[in-house]
């Protein structure tokens, strides 16, 4: 099967991020692939190598996203594209411009997408992008197998899980599955950095100039703020453990929470 993978590069959420003059401020912060994206990856590049295959990688941005590009040849990838765009988008307008790049790149059984990006986590650009292809979307998956004439996926669901099969092509979105994505090995990274990276135009796939960027977006940022500050908790010192209940219970109820 062909497989596309579609990421995107973020600050990397394992460092505090504060704000400056009412914005993010992301200066030092090293960019790296999405974490969902990490896993969609992970699941395709496992498929492949089980079913057999090919896995491209679609990233849209400037020059700055080919180093996320190389990290993902390093880890499975064969193949890597760049739409050269990085006009601001709302996810609607991603969607659109993934949807274009996707169908010039070549033609997906299964285009994978993180369920959620990490920095603005909205969380519905892989449907988003079902949608703009006309294909069928399956969110929160967990594991992909072929069946004859698709695929079956394990979805995540808040009672549990469940098991459904959906023709190809399709779109699924991923959650972090029982398994953590592989390192780079030193030979991986060194073919990366020699592998071509295919570059798009937003021209050359045919996007519409009034579907994407500021002007078209539907959804727009008005204000950052950063969250409240924890509140120190209340330690109850009572020797006993009946009156630690007590108190406890006490203070509940003062707090009208029971």
């Amino acid at each position: 099967m062909e497989l596309l993978v579609c990421i995107k590069q973020v600050p990397d959420d394992s460092v505090t991020v504060t704000l400056e003059n009412g914005a993010p401020k992301l200066d030092g912060i090293t960019p790296v692939v999405n974490a969902f994206d990490t896993y969609a990856l992970e699941m395709a590049a496992r498929f492949k190598e089980e079913h057999g295959g090919n896995v491209t990688v679609l990233a849209v941005g400037g020059p700055e996203v080919v180093p996320s590009l190389r990290s993902c040849l390093a880890v499975g990838a064969n193949t890597a594209v760049c739409l050269n765009e990085s006009a601001p988008c709302d996810s609607l307008g991603m969607a659109h411009l993934l949807a274009k790049a996707s169908q010039k790149a070549g033609s997906f059984d299964v285009i994978f997408c993180g369920v959620e990006s990490t920095d603005k986590a909205t969380g519905v650009t892989g449907t988003q992008l079902a949608e703009a292809l006309g294909v069928p979307v399956v969110t929160n998956v967990l594991a992909v197998e072929p069946v004859d004439g698709g695929v079956s996926v394990k979805q995540e669901t808040e009672e549990g899980y469940r098991t459904i099969e959906v023709p190809c092509p399709c779109v699924v979105t991923t959650v972090k599955p029982g398994y953590e994505p592989r390192y780079p090995s030193i030979k991986s990274k060194m073919a990366a950095r020699k592998a071509p990276i295919t570059e798009l135009s937003a021209a050359e796939i045919g996007a519409d100039a009034a579907a994407y960027g500021p002007g078209a977006a539907k959804v727009k940022q008005v204000a950052v703020a950063a969250p409240p500050k924890r509140q120190s908790g209340v330690k109850i010192q009572e020797k006993e453990t009946a009156v630690a209940v007590s108190r406890a219970m006490e203070m509940l109820a003062g707090q009208k929470l029971i």
